[in-house]
């Protein structure tokens, strides 16, 4: 099984997600992308999911053009807000999904509400990649 998460910046939303889905079962290549890869992981992220037990710094921030000539199962969008563009992945692709989250690094403040935005967003990250695990991907492994 084979699942790749796109989101513009790669640095975030899709890492997270990544750690997440990886860490449900072992079966899966996760792998993430973005269409235009910052290059780097938001430290942020890196911090809340570290204290889940997720370890995503050897992550690597990709773009989306290393993985177009692959075969996907699921390739799983998670851009969230009404202002960002979603990228659009025209490999082989068997399931096509949207999953969206808010960015918590476009979350301005004070730096508690910043904080409490990226354990938010990865709460919902966990929620939404689990319930599709169990309810979809696990089904098909």
């Amino acid at each position: 099984m084979k699942v790749l998460i796109l989101c513009t910046g790669n640095s975030c939303r899709s890492q997270m997600a990544h750690g997440f889905l990886q860490s449900f079962d072992s079966r899966i290549r996760v792998e993430s992308a973005g269409t235009e890869a910052s290059g780097k992981l938001n430290s942020a992220a890196v911090k809340v999911m570290s204290e889940t037990g997720i370890d995503i710094s050897r992550h690597t921030s990709d773009s989306v053009d290393k993985y177009i000539n692959e075969e996907w199962d699921y390739v799983i969008t998670v851009c969230g807000g009404a202002n960002e563009n979603c990228p659009a992945f025209f490999g082989k692709v068997k399931h096509r999904l949207h999953i969206g989250f808010d960015d918590p690094s476009h979350a301005v403040g004070t730096e508690e509400f910043i904080q409490s935005e990226f354990y938010r967003v990865r709460d919902e990250i966990k929620e939404a990649f689990f319930k599709l695990y169990n309810e979809e991907i696990k089904l098909k492994l």
